[in-house]
Formats: structure tokens, sequence, C-alpha cells
């Protein structure tokens, strides 16, 4: 990703190289505050409730074998790019076999430590442009380029979480982001069948296309802690997730350039390998929201419809369900792009 020739700060343009990647930096770094306090809640709103149903199965971290982690350094691909520590994976891949025992034994220590080295929560963030605006820095998606060692630990602990999580179904139906066996061609088959469905019974059907803004940037740690204590997740697990989430730094990197680093206290890292599974774990109670409507989700991207022989009722459920969905997101303090929302 190259780094655009300029940038528009306020209501000036920059061409400066470093004021380009600090000021990215800056922006990505905030953004969750940024568009919490651009779009306030309303005074005379009612607070939804973030409580989730406190689920009977029991989850902790098991050890990791010294054979799960040879596997995963042998199949690292030598062509991505390194973290900040510079360690590059070809080095890890060639030298599996002698270092998989000592980096399994740091992994393992971390379970029992509950603690993760502050180097691995250090990312490179490149700026990945989205289309719009070049100038716009909200045009662009930081996408987070962690460690080596970090994203081999990841790989091992979110097969643990989504093993748990799958096999107790924890996740949503309605939710086809980021898991096995599912996508964006299963999410658009079952939608359009239920829209077919209710065409071929005379019935009118509408729909709202949702957007959120600074979805994966929002996430809410406290929150997300409290989600995954109500899923059985152990003491030491939380203790564990509470330490990953703290003390995170990055710094915007472009072919030889590096800004300056900043602390990061909200949000999920875009590029990681749990970011995903803890963010669907995140939204995953919206779908309880949407009451006599169906919904279905990728991600954060949503899809609130209805149908019914009546027009009238239809727009009616629709907006009440709209409503709801629009409280609960509120509950995550999560916030609607209202430019991408359609109906």
């Amino acid at each position: 990703s190259q780094l655009p020739t300029a940038l528009r700060l306020g209501n000036t343009v920059t061409t400066d190289k470093s004021t380009i990647i600090e000021n990215f930096n800056k922006h990505f770094s905030t953004a969750g505050h940024a568009f919490h306090l651009a779009t306030p809640t309303p005074v005379n709103c009612p607070a939804p409730s973030t409580a989730t149903r406190q689920s009977p199965h029991h989850f902790s971290f098991t050890q990791i074998q010294i054979a799960d982690i040879l596997k995963e350094l042998q199949n690292l691909d030598p062509y991505k790019s390194a973290g900040l520590d510079n360690l590059d994976p070809l080095f890890l891949k060639l030298s599996a076999e002698i270092v998989a025992t000592p980096i399994t034994s740091l992994f393992n220590l971390s379970f029992v430590s509950s603690e993760i080295p502050k180097d691995w929560k250090a990312a490179a963030v490149i700026p990945l442009f989205k289309g719009g605006d070049t100038l716009d820095p909200n045009c662009y998606r930081p996408i987070s380029i962690l460690p080596c060692h970090s994203k081999v630990f990841e790989s091992q602990v979110n097969k643990q979480n989504t093993d748990h999580f799958e096999s107790h179904r924890t996740f949503s139906a309605m939710q086809s982001g980021f898991r096995a066996g599912h996508g964006c061609t299963s999410a658009t088959l079952k939608v359009l069948n239920d829209i077919i469905t209710s065409i071929d019974k005379r019935h009118y059907c509408a729909a709202v296309f949702i957007d959120l803004t600074k979805a994966f940037n929002s996430v809410n740690h406290h929150i997300l802690i409290g989600r995954l204590n109500s899923l059985g997740f152990s003491n030491d697990c939380l203790a564990w997730f509470t330490n990953y989430f703290s003390d995170r730094v990055q710094c915007v990197k472009s072919e030889v350039l590096l800004s300056g680093p900043l602390a990061v206290s909200m949000g999920v890292p875009q590029g990681s390998i749990l970011g995903p599974t803890l963010f669907s774990v995140y939204i995953n109670d919206v779908a309880l929201a949407a009451g006599d409507s169906l919904i279905h989700l990728y991600a954060d991207d949503t899809i609130l419809y209805t149908s019914g022989p009546s027009l009238d009722t239809v727009l009616t459920n629709l907006q009440t369900s709209f409503n709801a969905i629009q409280l609960s997101f509120r509950g995550l303090q999560l916030l609607l792009n209202a430019g991408k929302t359609k109906c």
C-alpha cells in the first residue's frame, strides 16, 4: 500500500510524507473515540441493556502442543511482511524445528501468567484505500501487521475459541462472517431465498441495509470482556484477554517511513487473527433485537428485512425492528453510518 501524496488536515492539505503518516496514525488510533464524541447519545434515549444470557458451557485455555506450533511455523508464508520487531517469517519458517519448543513454552507461559509480551502488542499499520476522496483519511482502512510470534500465537488461541464456539453453537445462525462453512454466498442465498419466497406468496417485502461507522475500531473492551464472561470464559481467560487489549500501541508504516507510536485503547486490530472472531462475539446478540423482522449479518454488514400482505404493516414492522436494532447497536457503542443506511 503506497502512501497518498497528499492528505487533508482540517481545512489544509499537506504533501509532507512525515506529516501524512503521523496524522494517519493519530486518526486511526483515535477513530473509535472520535466517532463516539461526534455522535452523542440523545438525552431522552433509554439506555439499552448490554447483558447477555449466561452460557452453561465453561471454557479454559488448554496447553498448546509443540507439534501444533511446528506445523504453524512450517506453514508460514515467507513473503509476508515482518512486524515492528523485524523478525522475518522466512527466518522462523527455516528454523522451525529448532525454535518450536522454546516458542511453545513462551505461549503456554503466557496462559499461566495471563500476560502477553508488550512487543507482541505493537502493530505496524498500513493505510489501505477503500475508495472515495484520496485526501480524506476516513477513506482509508487501517490494516495491522503484527509480529510473527503474535500471529502464530493468536492462531492457536483463535482455534481453541472457535472450536468452543462452534461446538456449542454460540454464534447466531444469522451471522455468516468469518465462520467455517459460511460466507458471502451462503448469506446471499439465505436472504434471496427469503425474499423470493415472500414474493411467491404475493407479499410485500422491504429491507434496510445497514452499515456501521468504524465498527472494528469502536469495539469497547469492557463490553467485550463482559460478553466473554457471559459465554463461560474462566477468570484466567478473562485476565488474559484483558491483558491482550491493554498497552497496545501502533505506528503507521509506509515504505521506509515509520510514525511514532501511539496508544490504542479501543477496537480490535484489523489484520489480526483474533480480531474477526472477537468482533463476532461482540455483535452476536444484535440478531435478538430484530423482533418480527428477519436479519442477516456478515461481520458488521447487516440487512434487516420483513414481508407481509400489507405494505403499511410491512413498513411499520420494519421501522419498529430498525428502532430496536439502533438501540442494540447503541448499547454496543456502535454507530450507524447514516450515509450508507438504505431502504
